[in-house]
């Protein structure tokens, strides 16, 4: 195999990586929508800060979400607004803002997070063990290329 034939397999690759993903948070949007009326942006803030139990500074949530800090900041007063999320000065700086889930917010996470892993487990369930394991590993190796590259620039 030609390292031209190699590289169009490559590039079909990423297609079909991308014509999944696509595919699986169109899906997840809808359940979301249709069984908690939240959005995904929602759910990522709320599995985020699941994650971060003394909670996160604006900035540093929008670093882990891999979003601007506007992009966050309606999500977040809707969630506060939602009783989800309680907001909290940082002693120190005038400025910035610690979020973190409320224990309404807590419960409401973990009942969402169990329907997203079944709609997952759903949504992949023709796919193998083996093989999803051998993607998962194909792709962290992707996701490790571009972390180095980023760094050694």
């Amino acid at each position: 195999m030609s390292e031209t034939d190699i590289a169009k397999d490559r590039l079909r690759l990423w297609l079909r990586v991308l014509k999944a993903t696509r595919s699986v948070e169109t899906e997840l949007r809808e359940n979301l929508r249709q069984g908690f009326a939240t959005t995904l942006p929602r759910f990522d803030v709320m599995a985020a800060l699941s994650q971060h139990a003394a909670g996160l500074k604006m900035s540093e949530l929008s670093s882990v979400l891999k979003v601007s800090n506007g992009n966050v900041t309606g999500i977040v007063e809707r969630l506060v607004e939602d009783g989800h999320v309680l907001r909290e000065k940082v002693p120190g700086d005038r400025r910035a803002s610690r979020v973190r889930l409320t224990p309404e917010g807590e419960a409401e996470f973990a009942r969402q997070a169990a329907a997203h892993e079944q709609w997952i487990d759903g949504i992949f369930a023709d796919v193998a063990p083996e093989a999803a394991q051998g993607m998962a590993e194909a792709l962290d190796a992707v996701a490790r290329r571009l972390e180095n590259k980023d760094k050694t620039q």
